[in-house]
């Protein structure tokens, strides 16, 4: 299962939401997250351009996914859609085998599946 930056950011910053409780579900040991280099970076990035998240708390935040998570290195570089952090998710989907990605882009929600990897929302996702 990958999932996207947004869904990360969303899952810690708001605590008790759907994002959230995704993420339970990996806490759980109910399905494995799969994480590549440029999804940590980005998420941490986000956390700290767009909600003032210090140094201690990213390094906590860096920590935490790593370790729940399996981590990967794709080798193969995509250019399937136009926003290339879509394309490091996508990337990282392939490189883990993920059977899903758990996302709220639109672009990707709109491809229903790439290469055998559906795309889902949260929502789509607690359902399964």
């Amino acid at each position: 299962m990958v999932f996207d930056t947004n869904v990360l950011v969303a899952a810690i910053v708001f605590p008790g939401g759907r994002a959230d409780e995704a993420l339970q579900r990996i806490v759980d040991g109910r399905d494995v997250l799969l994480l590549s280099r440029a999804i940590l970076d980005e998420t941490l990035g986000v956390l700290s351009r767009k909600f003032s998240r210090d140094p201690e708390m990213l390094a906590e935040t860096a920590v935490f996914l790593t370790e729940l998570s399996v981590t990967v290195r794709p080798r193969l570089r995509l250019r399937a859609l136009a926003d290339d952090a879509d394309n490091r998710i996508l990337e990282c989907a392939l490189a883990g085998r993920a059977r899903a990605v758990v996302t709220g882009d639109r672009a990707m929600l709109a491809l229903g599946s790439f290469r055998r990897v559906r795309m889902l929302t949260i929502r789509e996702y607690l359902a399964t």
